[in-house]
């Protein structure tokens, strides 16, 4: 059997997921397990690392069974990943020093602070595109080495490696032969000089990380290694890797000016391909697209830190629905929200505000407020989230023509049309929505040789359906103005 089938491995923040691809971009097999969210303390979020690697293996072997292949019939194996969530392990066994700290978690909201009372986000931003923040690695490796009972002693000594989940699965898949991650992981870190390509001494000198802890970083697609055989059933090359939004945006063959991806899951992710490096003004990050053959393509990326996370917030905190597809038809029934916003600021606010110590709140609440317009309001806040990316985007000299999106929220019809009315733009959902693994998959095809050019890869994409915006201008600002009332109070309050 010709080798011509691709496995992406998307791990995620709230579920592992395997999906086998044909040459074609067409889904041929998926799994997808949910796994445990660990909340220690107030704003702290973490993952067992273990958890991670069992529901990774298994989703990969259930993906094989439902496109009914043997692992030989797969040309390579690429993987995606949410990024910034750092692990710490011990090279001798491989095993994790202490859970993973999730790219959610806020636990270092201080030492972020004092770094930028101290004068140094101006150099942060201009060496790695990021801004002060506990959402990036840096400050999370730095609170595991002084925090975990001899880690500090044990990295010192060469005994500890640090990596973001693409690492660690990594370094599992090829029976710790391999420490390595690709340039759109690293340049999450805070610890990777954007326009360098390397990890910077300055950096890990003011985060007091020993660079003997780090990874080595490759392109997004070329030779990772090969998986341990007893694993999956056979040795498979992998050739691809990239963090999930990054992925997304090849994924959305998202490489002409003008197209900006969305993704919506957990969070919401918005990435315009600038291909030079844009230095944001209005507090977006700079951030590396795909690095291909030693060369670099870069974007702004604005991130939402709770999206999907609301809505399972309304089935597992409050009880209003059984099951996340039920919040649509919810929403549709009532007219309106009854003048409820909700501003879900469950882990801080992401850009442009950067804010990780504000809170969420739900404001307009009146005796008739029901089940349903709190289901709109949340629905409505991911759109307006959206929104505030966009016009950061333009502000910094984006020409936007279209939205692409994807990830699970995309597939609620009636708020594709509630984004493309709030956001007056065309809006366009692909046939293939599961972009972000589909992105990882192209990027192996490139690096085993299955497909010759990004040019290639785009032709594959297909539309689905258009939602074109449906309400006025003057109804549009009115509905925005409140929302930006409604995180101008939330911003108040600490």
């Amino acid at each position: 059997m010709q080798a011509d089938h691709i496995l992406a491995i998307d791990q995620g923040t709230t579920s592992s997921r395997a999906i086998v691809f044909d040459r074609a971009g067409a889904v041929r097999g998926r799994r997808q397990i949910e796994f445990a969210q660990i909340f220690p303390d107030d704003g702290w979020v973490e993952h067992d690392p273990e958890e991670i690697w069992r529901t990774t293996v298994a989703a990969c072997k259930g993906a094989l069974a439902g496109a009914k292949l043997e692992p030989g019939a797969l040309a390579a194996i690429g993987i995606t990943n949410q990024r910034e969530t750092t692990v710490l392990w011990d090279r001798a066994d491989g095993k994790p020093i202490h859970n993973a700290i999730v790219w959610q978690d806020r636990r270092t909201a201080a030492h972020c602070r004092a770094l930028a009372e101290a004068g140094h986000e101006p150099m942060i931003q201009a060496k790695t595109g990021l801004l002060l923040d506990p959402y990036f690695s840096a400050t999370k490796l730095a609170w595991l080495l002084g925090n975990v009972a001899g880690a500090r002693e044990a990295a010192n000594k060469g005994a500890l490696a640090f990596g973001t989940i693409d690492c660690f699965l990594l370094w599992r898949l090829t029976g710790g032969r391999v420490h390595a991650t690709d340039a759109t992981n690293a340049a999450r870190t805070m610890l990777f000089d954007i326009h360098e390509q390397d990890w910077d001494e300055g950096l890990l000198e003011l985060f007091d990380i020993p660079r003997s802890v780090l990874p080595e970083v490759r392109d997004c697609a070329g030779d990772f290694g090969t998986t341990e055989p007893g694993i999956l059933g056979a040795a498979v090359p992998i050739t691809g890797i990239a963090g999930d939004q990054q992925a997304a945006l090849i994924g959305q063959a998202a490489f002409a000016p003008g197209i900006v991806k969305s993704t919506f899951g957990t969070g919401a992710f918005m990435l315009a391909n600038t291909g030079g490096p844009v230095a944001s003004a209005n507090r977006l990050l700079t951030t590396p697209a795909y690095r291909l053959a030693g060369q670099t393509s870069y974007a702004l990326e604005g991130s939402v830190f709770i999206a999907g996370a609301a809505v399972q917030w309304l089935r597992d905190g409050l009880g209003i629905i059984e099951n996340t597809s039920d919040v649509e038809a919810l929403a549709q029934s009532v007219p309106d929200t009854g003048g409820v916003t909700m501003v879900p600021a469950f882990t801080g606010l992401g850009a442009p505000y950067w804010e990780p110590e504000a809170r969420g709140a739900i404001f307009g609440l009146t005796r008739g407020t029901g089940a349903g317009q709190i289901a709109r309001a949340t629905l409505d806040a991911v759109c307006y989230q959206s929104r505030d990316l966009l016009e950061a985007m333009r502000a910094d000299g984006t020409q936007i023509s279209v939205l692409r999106v994807d990830g699970g929220m995309a597939a609620n019809s009636w708020l594709m049309q509630r984004l493309a009315d709030l956001l007056g733009l065309a809006v366009e959902r692909p046939v293939v929505s599961e972009t972000t693994a589909l992105g990882a998959a192209f990027l192996a095809g490139l690096g085993c040789g299955l497909y010759a050019s990004l040019d290639e890869v785009g032709a594959l994409w297909s539309l689905d359906r258009a939602f074109t915006p449906g309400i006025d201008q003057g109804e549009r600002e009115t509905f925005y103005e409140g929302w930006k009332d409604a995180v101008a109070r939330v911003r108040r309050v600490r």
